[in-house]
């Protein structure tokens, strides 16, 4: 199986890999929400087809993809991460 973005460069970016685990799994929640808000929507407008482009990237993919262009970031507090 390959992974992309890989995980060294993904490791890179954050200083553990628990840090990566929640830091992508926060930022995929947040993606996944909107995208059932968009797709709620577009349901009303839009076609099958165009609503299908929308949604057929997992978010947890984005999220990583995200982490890797350095699109976010986060930062640690005392006892979680924003």
């Amino acid at each position: 199986m390959i992974i992309k973005p890989e995980i060294d460069l993904l490791l890179s970016k954050v200083d553990s890999k628990y840090t990566l685990c929640i830091v992508s799994a926060r930022r995929a929640r947040q993606i996944n929400d909107m995208i059932h808000g968009v797709r709620d929507q577009a349901l009303l407008t839009m076609q099958a087809p165009q609503i299908a482009q929308i949604t057929s990237t997992k978010p947890l993919t984005l999220a990583l993809e995200e982490i890797a262009n350095g699109d976010i970031g986060y930062v640690r507090t005392t006892d979680s991460y924003k």
